[in-house]
């Protein structure tokens, strides 16, 4: 190993240590494949109590990057003449957007798999804050199972927040239609569609959707902690843009072990269970486009602006992954997915020749968006982000 590649990997290997000294991280680990091979680090712990490290081939829960694997889903269903990405929701599930004030004929697969469909911001339905803002009611309902049908009621729950195809606004919904599109063009489960489109394919052996019964992970993994709740006793509906500081927990309380827990709120909005390893292989895949014919893959990176909507900073959305601004990467193409969920942040960044690859993830929820780019900056070589 040359000695500039010596340095790099150090650098990284600091960031890693600084992140967990500084952002209270319980731990983190990042694997880099490159043209100099394979590189894994890690900082911290996968157990705060028995003090255990971080090791390599964990399963982790990547949180919103299965949206990625929905979108490639549902393009290659397209390349296989299965359906359109510019086919209705209408066309496909007649009637379930018949309420408060949703038009099926108007909204597409594309804008369902681009966020810019006018769906409601389903993550702040208080239907699901309710159940997870507190800790008392984290504790309470940490295993509840939803089905198919409570999800669809809680991607209608509230109007349109503008008119499909004029902005970007994230919403799991979209991906929770499409989840059933899938189903209803192909008479088969989510889960088994992605396992024969992308798992297969890519010969992923540790990669799968989350059973909606499934509270663990297997072995290896770390324990997952949360840190992100409300002060018990607050109401979600309570919380505003003004008061929300003052309604979250007081810093320095423990940490809550998160590990059993059911996500299948998630569905196909993203409870895919992976490794970094496998999940390198799959932002490979989608960014070089090695998996998926030309015309889909042109059309996973048709990108939207996602300014001014309180998302990633400087990035652009395309269907179900992102791609950073050349202004923050020294005019390089990055391209990347990600996601976080109580216990568990993750990100996989390459280059789209897939020459260059980066995972990482922590096992506590989004901190700052440091954990993300201070790693980049150090792997890919760019100049510090502004803003981070």
């Amino acid at each position: 190993m040359t000695n500039s590649v010596t340095i790099r990997r150090e650098k990284l290997q600091q960031v890693l240590d600084r992140l967990v000294a500084e952002v209270d991280v319980p731990g983190i680990v990042a694997e880099v494949r490159d043209a100099d091979g394979t590189w894994f680090g890690s900082a911290g712990v996968a157990d705060i109590e028995s003090r255990r490290p971080r090791q390599e081939g964990e399963h982790l829960h990547v949180g919103s990057a299965g949206k990625a694997f929905t979108a490639a889903t549902v393009l290659q269903l397209e390349a296989e003449g299965r359906l359109s990405i510019e086919d209705t929701v209408e066309k496909w599930l007649p009637g379930a957007l018949d309420v408060n004030g949703y038009d099926g004929n108007k909204i597409t697969i594309r804008q369902l798999l681009s966020n810019t469909s006018g769906l409601f911001i389903t993550g702040l339905a208080p239907e699901l804050s309710e159940r997870y803002a507190t800790r008392a009611t984290f504790a309470e309902h940490r295993f509840d199972s939803w089905t198919v049908d409570e999800l669809l009621a809680l991607t209608v729950s509230r109007p349109p927040i503008h008119e499909p195809g004029t902005a970007f606004a994230y919403s799991n919904g979209g991906f929770y239609l499409t989840g059933m599109i899938i189903e209803k063009v192909t008479g088969n489960t989510y889960a088994e569609e992605v396992a024969r489109t992308i798992a297969e394919p890519l010969g992923l052996t540790h990669t799968y959707v989350r059973p909606a019964d499934e509270t663990g992970y297997p072995e290896p993994h770390p324990r997952a902690y949360s840190s992100l709740f409300l002060k018990d006793g607050v109401n979600p509906a309570d919380v505003t843009a003004e008061n929300w500081e003052s309604m979250f927990e007081e810093p320095g309380l423990p940490l809550l072990d998160t590990t059993e827990y059911n996500s299948s709120w998630a569905w196909s909005a993203g409870n895919v269970i992976s490794t970094t390893s496998e999940m390198i292989k799959v932002c490979d895949a989608f960014a070089s486009g090695s998996l998926l014919p030309e015309a889909q893959h042109r059309a996973m990176w048709s990108l939207v602006s996602t300014e001014g909507a309180h998302w990633m900073p400087h990035a652009s959305y395309g269907l179900g992954v992102f791609e950073l601004d050349p202004a923050v990467t020294g005019g390089h193409t990055l391209r990347g997915l990600g996601g976080s969920m109580q216990g568990s942040h993750f990100a996989v960044v390459g280059t789209p020749d897939g020459e260059q690859t980066i995972a990482l993830h922590t096992n506590i929820e989004f901190k700052t968006w440091q954990v993300l780019f201070r790693t980049l900056e150090a792997q890919f070589g760019l100049p510090a982000v502004p803003g981070v």
